[in-house]
């Protein structure tokens, strides 16, 4: 997240993991784990669904 230039959205963040985006079944799992940590105050979690790395 913090090599984009702003908020990324969670299929951005697996094809960068290497994950196949394509399924959405795949990205589900990393969606709820970006949502906790953004819970823990780690990225931000905008209310559009994007994220952003805290600064």
């Amino acid at each position: 997240m913090r090599e984009a230039d702003g908020p990324v959205q969670v299929r951005a963040v697996g094809e960068w993991l290497g994950l196949d985006a394509s399924v959405r079944g795949k990205l589900e799992p990393l969606r709820a784990q970006m949502t906790k940590l953004a819970d823990r105050g780690w990225p931000c979690k905008r209310p559009d669904g994007q994220f952003t790395a805290r600064l």
